[in-house]
């Protein structure tokens, strides 16, 4: 008898209601597992956007937190600025100002000296080195801004001018200043001592000069020297 060769003859089983065919091409576990792979790759793609939106959503929303604050901070600081640019010209004005106040001051104990130096220029005692000082005192004080102001024939004005006396003129044809007793004194458009002048107005009822010129005819004239003749 001859002898059987075991596995040659021996065929597959092959399930109930299956091929030969389908007995012959076995499965593999790489199909299966590329079909459970495959839904579980898009569900984790999804999860990714969406943490990455909400990461994109976070840090859109600090930016503007951190341009509202900027936008405080240089508000703030805006007005720091200017806060402090209008102090600086408080303390500016006020530092001039209370220079002004302390020349005027000085000036003002001055002007006595002053008033002697020019009396004695009047009479004529004003020489030797009493002039040279006198005249460097002068310097000084016009430059410290110190003008004098005040002459004969001007017209009073009382903002400027103390009328200590009073008298009434018929060569004038307003209140005039016809003497000066004591020079006024400014520095700039300040008036530290008004000019202390004598004042001579019109004569009460006298009509102006022009006036009678005009209404002097040439028969009037006649009429006056004939009279006079």
């Amino acid at each position: 008898m001859p002898e059987e060769t075991a596995g040659f003859d021996e065929k597959p089983e092959v399930p109930d209601g299956a091929t030969p065919d389908d007995a012959a091409q076995p499965k593999t576990a790489d199909s299966s597992s590329e079909e459970a792979a495959a839904p579980a790759g898009d569900s984790g793609a999804k999860s990714a956007t969406s943490d990455r939106s909400a990461e994109d959503a976070a840090v859109l929303a600090q930016l503007d937190q951190v341009r509202t604050a900027l936008a405080e901070r240089t508000g703030d600081l805006q007005r720091l600025q200017a806060e402090y640019q209008n102090y600086r010209r408080r303390v500016e004005r006020d530092r001039v100002a209370v220079k002004e106040i302390a020349v005027a001051n000085l000036l003002t104990e001055l002007l006595p000296t002053l008033d002697d130096i020019g009396r004695a220029r009047d009479h004529g005692e004003l020489v030797g080195g009493f002039k040279s000082v006198a005249e460097s005192l002068e310097t000084a004080a016009a430059k410290m801004g110190l003008q004098q102001f005040g002459k004969e024939g001007e017209p009073f004005d009382p903002t400027i001018h103390e009328a200590l006396m009073h008298s009434y003129a018929p060569d004038v044809t307003e209140t005039t200043c016809v003497a000066i007793l004591q020079p006024g004194y400014r520095i700039g458009e300040r008036t530290i001592r008004p000019a202390r002048v004598a004042v001579a107005e019109p004569q009460p009822g006298a009509a102006p000069k022009s006036e009678s010129a005009e209404g002097d005819t040439p028969s009037d004239k006649d009429a006056d020297a004939a009279d006079k003749g």
